[in-house]
């Protein structure tokens, strides 16, 4: 009767130990960027060809020009559902967080966010004295964003 009790209380344990090493790896992907979308299983040189006089069907809609903050809104909205998720919002800056994340564990730690602070610091004190003058301190602006050429199509 002891070993079934013992057993019992043993079993529950390792059940609750697992319930809550769930938790915690739910909650640490939680917050996770959304994965990178599967490329097409569809081979697009073995598509048979349509003959242009068979096709049939409305006729494309027309491209209309998008304002600024249009653009803007799609580069966030990934699914075009005119909606803008927590997830769409943050797929934006995954670069610039797994750069900070130096251990990959999808968890930003005060050390590894001093370490890359530190480092742009020295990187922008060019006399060494541990002081930056308005002069150096400039030097850690955002550099613009290049712009793009215009496609020649």
């Amino acid at each position: 009767m002891r070993q079934a009790v013992i057993g019992l209380l043993g079993g529950l344990a390792l059940a609750g130990v697992g319930v809550a090493w769930l938790q915690g790896r739910a909650v640490i992907e939680e917050g996770a960027p959304p994965p990178a979308p599967a490329p097409s299983p569809v081979d697009p040189e073995a598509l048979p060809l349509a003959d242009p006089g068979t096709l049939q069907g409305p006729a494309p809609p027309e491209v209309s020009e998008l304002g600024k903050e249009e653009q803007r809104f799609f580069r966030y909205d990934r699914n075009r559902d005119r909606l803008i998720t927590r997830n769409e919002m943050l797929s934006t800056r995954t670069d610039a967080f797994r750069a900070l994340d130096k251990d990959g564990n999808n968890l930003l730690t005060f050390e590894e966010w001093a370490v890359t602070t530190v480092q742009r610091f020295e990187k922008a004190d060019a006399n060494g004295d541990e002081r930056l003058t308005p002069r150096e301190f400039a030097t850690t602006a955002p550099k613009p964003a290049a712009k793009k050429p215009a496609c020649k199509c």
